[in-house]
């Protein structure tokens, strides 16, 4: 499975262009069920509001999908989708609500308005660099452990268990890129005593990307802590 980037979690984000009140939700999704069931619960959550726009894009069948919702076309939807498409973000579904405030806003105004709340939902979420992992095993006595276990998160791996009986047991994940460095590493600490054994593969490991996020008149430099997720 190739390397993707998509949002950390659902949340959402708001501001006040001109008296009207816009507020971007955002959240990651995989497939196009999950994206459409999320657009419907925030419709049903603003049954009140003049607009709910979105714009979603997906790995699964390369999915992008948006909605001006009766603005007027151009002007919505496809600058919400921009968002996420020039931060190569995918996996993700936006809704911008807009509650309209009696001040027009203009063609130009508009797109403005729905690519910042695009952002600032992006912003508020975070955005992760999903990476394939390789999951590994190892075996060493106690007086190489602590060397080990520290050198493995050096290595941007993760250790998933360890047992301590005779020897010492550990199971970790790391991303595929990362390994062939971690074993060279593994073998000058421990002067080839021990080697990792690769068990399989799966999981994913989330690493902290810094990007730009652009909307129309807009760029947001996020950086977004290490943090890790499996499948």
């Amino acid at each position: 499975m190739e390397s993707y980037r998509t949002v950390k979690q659902e949340t959402s984000a708001e501001f006040i262009e001109k008296r009207s009140k816009f507020i971007g939700y955002i959240k990651p999704v995989q497939t196009e069920e999950e994206a459409i069931a999320f657009i419907q619960s925030i419709k049903s959550k603003h049954w009140d509001a003049t607009h709910n726009v979105y714009a979603y894009s997906l790995r699964e069948g390369q999915t992008r999908r948006y909605s001006d919702d009766g603005e007027p076309q151009g002007t919505a939807g496809i600058p919400t989708l921009d968002v996420l498409q020039k931060a190569d973000i995918t996996d993700a579904v936006v809704v911008v609500t807009r509650y309209f405030g009696g001040i027009l806003l203009g063609g130009g105004g508009l797109v403005r308005a729905y690519s910042h709340a695009a952002s600032l939902a992006v912003e508020a979420s975070g955005v992760l660099y999903m990476r394939q992992c390789l999951l590994a095993e190892l075996i060493c006595d106690y007086t190489q452990y602590g060397k080990i276990a520290s050198l493995i998160p050096e290595c941007v791996g993760v250790i998933d268990d360890t047992v301590f009986e005779d020897t010492v047991h550990i199971k970790f994940h790391m991303a595929h890129e990362d390994f062939q460095a971690f074993e060279k590493r593994l073998a000058d600490t421990t002067c080839g005593a021990v080697k990792a054994v690769v068990t399989g593969k799966g999981k994913i490991l989330g690493k902290d990307v810094v990007i730009a996020v652009m909307g129309a008149d807009f760029m947001m430099g996020l950086a977004i802590p290490i943090l890790f997720y499996f499948l």
